[in-house]
């Protein structure tokens, strides 16, 4: 054997320089003290750890970086951009201005609480961290018009919504973060269920790591992620990693943009760097794929990161993620001169355009008319036909389809209201005193594919409303009994709470909350045709693979 090389170290995530711009929350709570030896300790108090957490849960669920913001905007200025890739753009804008108002969130689905935090070594506090932040997660969900998503198992099998959006996911870590011995330093998230799970690992080998390769792996899987976690996506690539769990756990930091400042480049002292160029040719290789920001376009994605990692020999894990249209984050640090929060943009209608995208091509749809005349209607046009909704919806989602299939299985009918009204999956986040509704965007279609053909075939749920792609035992069903799948635009759910939504009511599972069925009156509510009564849907052909190393 060869002799080893001398040591050396370097962080595996070498983070680079702070370049954040922070507003100081507060500067009580927070002390130095003189140690031993000369050294000097910041001390924090817990009550600092509760109210820094509840407000960054509180900003990030209103506000989004002003980066994030230029984004959207760049694409209605993009004359590449299709018709459809400007008006999700414009209607997400137009969403974050209502929701930076602090009372309607930016989406319905509130997310789980994820917080990392780093402490430095000569920070001191009364080992109750953990509690105190979690504490801070619950005064977030527990004041503001946020949705609980969090369900606590009773049983294997049983379990109950915890009615405080807790537990949070905490991991806490003892290192001194960019070398400050005395700063505490801290990532919070706010990741919905859409987003989370389009989460992906694959475990490859070496022979992935060719440029052709890569591209044709890339072409196929990044296709699969669909639009159920509502594009245009922030999408991260992690190849290798010490671990399958390490590679998974990267690619959500590089969605955050936490990983921005890593290397351009590796070294034998083999920690992660950033490909720019390789992000450069994922970034492009998307915007061929025609799926757009939903309905068709070049905006399936803002931008793309790609981190190589070291790797055992014998295994090349790669982790796929991606940060949605709701980009719920901030980083925030403590250090002796005070509590500090990543100023995120208070003011994005300094981003809206002044155009009007509602003049274009658009066909009006009245639900008050019979199934049987919304279905005739519907049959006139093309799949991505862009859609305007009026009239009563019933809402159901996982577990009322449930308890459905339930009845079914008991001899029972199909229920009336989902045999004469379209039904929408979403679930909705608390209603604010003096609204119809609070944030009510919604939910990932796929969830309930496998009720689609039973239910059809009973006669309900023949118009069905929801986000993202669907399997083709749906565009099955569809074709033989006559149904139709409308996408919505997933992302703006408190401008459909603020303009579109006028009556809420429940039908029935009250119980269940936002998971009961409910009865809603929309006004110009926003669609487009997906699935059809022909066998036609719109994310079949886009999701096919097209690069092959044979054809290169």
């Amino acid at each position: 054997m060869t002799a080893p090389t001398p040591f050396s170290y370097a962080p595996l995530l070498p983070l680079g320089d702070d370049a954040c711009e922070y507003r100081l929350i507060s500067d009580e709570g927070v002390d130095v003290v003189e140690g031993p030896g000369g050294r000097r300790f910041l001390t924090v108090e817990p009550s600092v750890l509760t109210t820094l957490t509840a407000e960054a849960m509180h900003d990030i669920a209103h506000f989004l970086r002003p980066a994030h913001l230029a984004q959207l905007r760049a694409i209605i200025d993009d004359p590449k951009a299709s018709p459809n890739d400007r008006f999700v753009a414009l209607d997400l804008l137009r969403n974050a201005n209502i929701a930076a108002g602090g009372v309607l969130p930016m989406c319905q689905d509130t997310g789980t609480a994820i917080v990392l935090g780093k402490r430095g070594r000569h920070v001191l506090t009364d080992g109750t961290d953990e509690q105190a932040i979690a504490d801070g997660v619950y005064q977030a969900y527990t004041r503001l018009n946020l949705r609980y998503s969090q369900l606590a198992p009773l049983t294997m099998w049983d379990e109950k919504n915890t009615g405080t959006n807790l537990p949070a996911q905490i991991e806490l870590y003892a290192e001194d973060p960019g070398g400050q011995p005395d700063a505490y330093k801290f990532l919070f998230m706010a990741k919905g269920g859409g987003s989370a799970n389009k989460s992906y690992l694959y475990q490859e080998t070496k022979a992935l790591l060719n440029p052709a390769r890569m591209m044709e792996f890339l072409d196929e899987k990044l296709r699969l992620i669909g639009t159920a976690a509502c594009p245009p996506y922030h999408l991260a690539v992690v190849i290798g990693g010490t671990s399958a769990e390490h590679a998974l756990k990267t690619a959500k930091l590089a969605s955050a943009k936490y990983l921005d400042n890593l290397p351009r480049q590796g070294s034998m002292a083999a920690h992660g760097f950033r490909d720019v160029e390789l992000e450069a040719a994922v970034l492009e290789l998307t915007r061929d794929f025609g799926i757009g920001a939903q309905f068709g376009g070049r905006y399936f994605c803002h931008d793309v990161r790609v981190i190589r990692l070291p790797r055992h020999g014998a295994s090349c894990p790669v982790a796929i993620a991606v940060s949605c249209s709701a980009d719920r984050q901030a980083v925030a640090k403590i250090t002796p001169s005070g509590v500090w929060l990543e100023r995120l943009e208070p003011d994005p209608a300094r981003f809206l355009p002044d155009v009007d995208l509602g003049s274009e091509e658009v066909v009006k749809v009245d639900l008050n008319q019979p199934m049987d005349q919304i279905r005739t209607l519907l049959s006139k046009y093309p799949v991505q036909t862009r859609l305007s909704l009026s009239g009563p919806l019933v809402v159901a989602r996982d577990i009322a389809h449930a308890k459905i299939a339930e009845r079914l299985d008991a001899g029972e009918p199909m229920p009336s209201y989902l045999r004469d009204h379209a039904v929408y999956y979403a679930g909705p986040a608390k209603t604010p005193e003096g609204y119809a509704s609070g944030s009510f965007g919604p939910t990932t279609a796929g969830r309930m594919d496998s009720y689609v053909e039973r239910f059809q075939a009973a006669g309900g749920s023949l118009v069905m409303l929801a986000k993202g792609n669907r399997s083709t035992q749906v565009t099955r069903a569809c074709q033989t009994h006559g149904g139709f799948y409308l996408g919505s635009i997933g992302g703006p759910a408190a401008r459909l709470a603020q303009d579109c939504i006028r009556h809420v009511e429940v039908l029935e599972y009250p119980e269940l909350g936002m998971e009961a069925v409910w009865r809603i009156e929309v006004e110009d509510f926003p669609a487009f045709i997906v699935v059809d009564d022909k066998g036609n849907d719109f994310f079949a052909e886009v999701t096919k693979p097209v690069l092959s190393i044979g054809r290169r």
